[in-house]
């Protein structure tokens, strides 16, 4: 397994980032997201409750460019499972799986993000927590062939029954450039530890100081369903 820590102390620019895994007691289903930005459009971003999940909204409105790719609900909640991406494709998941399609029938419609020359990935994860000791969860991602807008390529991966301690980590980015390389291979097995608070702490002081925007976290009881969030934002009124 790798150091979440040091693959993003390492990692000047991953990008947007979700990790889904198991706690190390194996009592929690753990997922967390993070956005960066490189641009005053990105940054000028924060994360805000939304009913049961969580959405972008601008820091300074008066700054706010173009809404379309940084503007959404990265967090939604449909019952017993709670979907986590980086753009509106969340509303996509909620949709077609209200309607009794599969995690990845409901993607089959969208395709990675139209902001060329980069074509950011869509990334996407879905856990399922059926209580008791049942617990799964499944990642996607949508990319463009090598950068080619011309072709898509979709990858979907399922854990069932992960095991404590371990998690699995999908970011947009492989590292900072011009244009930004789409993340390649599979989601990185990565070790989870510590409770609620010392995971998101060591998250948000692992990411890069300049680039970070946002960070939510969140340990859903398996047992129960009960959850509790945090939310880490650079910017602060």
């Amino acid at each position: 397994m790798l150091s979440l820590e040091q693959e993003l102390k390492s990692n000047a620019y991953p990008g947007r980032g979700i990790v889904i895994g198991r706690s190390e007691d194996g009592k929690k289903a753990v997922a967390a997201y993070f956005i960066m930005g490189r641009s005053a459009n990105s940054r000028n971003r924060v994360f805000v409750t939304d009913g049961e999940g969580i959405r972008t909204e601008a820091f300074d409105p008066s700054k706010l460019e173009d809404p379309s790719l940084i503007i959404y609900a990265p967090v939604r909640v449909l019952g017993n499972k709670t979907i986590v991406t980086n753009g509106d494709q969340t509303d996509t998941i909620y949709e077609g799986m209200d309607k009794q399609l599969t995690f990845e029938q409901s993607l089959r419609c969208r395709e990675f993000e139209p902001d060329g020359p980069n074509f950011t990935p869509r990334i996407s994860g879905i856990m399922h927590i059926e209580g008791g000791d049942s617990y799964n969860y499944a990642m996607s991602i949508l990319k463009s062939a090598d950068g080619d807008p011309s072709s898509c390529c979709r990858f979907t991966f399922a854990y069932q029954s992960p095991k404590a301690g371990e998690g699995h980590f999908l970011h947009t980015y492989m590292h900072d450039g011009n244009p930004l390389p789409s993340f390649e291979g599979e989601p990185k097995r990565v070790k989870l530890s510590g409770d609620l608070d010392a995971f998101g702490g060591m998250l948000w002081e692992s990411l890069n100081g300049e680039n970070k925007v946002s960070l939510f976290v969140r340990y859903i009881d398996i047992a129960t369903g009960k959850y509790e969030s945090r939310i880490y934002n650079k910017n602060v009124k």
